[in-house]
């Protein structure tokens, strides 16, 4: 399965957010690779999927959660990104209106910082 095929297996609420997302993500990330990793898209900058993860989409009954490996380390100052595992943060969205490319493209651009440095 494809991150498309995962996409386009979502109802669609939840696809059209990840359809949002995945071009922010792609801008933000040019030299990350995109690909199923434990069941939901991942991305990250190693030669393997799962290899130095960056960020994930995975997508529930009622949102999508897009998560950052390490979310916790980055400024966050719109209050948003909610700490998980290790130090993992992620934000759950509910509709389009959730996506902030902006703030993601913040986000994302400091956690492959993160995994660069």
């Amino acid at each position: 399965m494809s991150v498309d095929d995962y996409l386009a297996g979502l109802a669609g609420p939840l696809r059209e957010i990840g359809e949002k997302l995945t071009p922010i993500i792609a801008t933000a990330l040019p030299r990350a690779t995109g690909a199923m990793w434990h069941g939901h898209p991942v991305w990250g900058l190693g030669d393997r999927p799962g290899q130095r993860p960056v960020c994930l989409i995975k997508a529930y009954g009622s949102y999508v959660t897009f998560g950052l490996w390490r979310g916790q380390e980055i400024a966050d100052p719109s209050g948003r990104l909610v700490p998980g595992a290790r130090s993992m943060a992620a934000v759950k969205l509910r509709d389009l209106a959730d996506v902030d490319p902006a703030l993601f493209t913040g986000w994302l651009r400091a956690a492959a910082d993160l995994e660069e440095a």
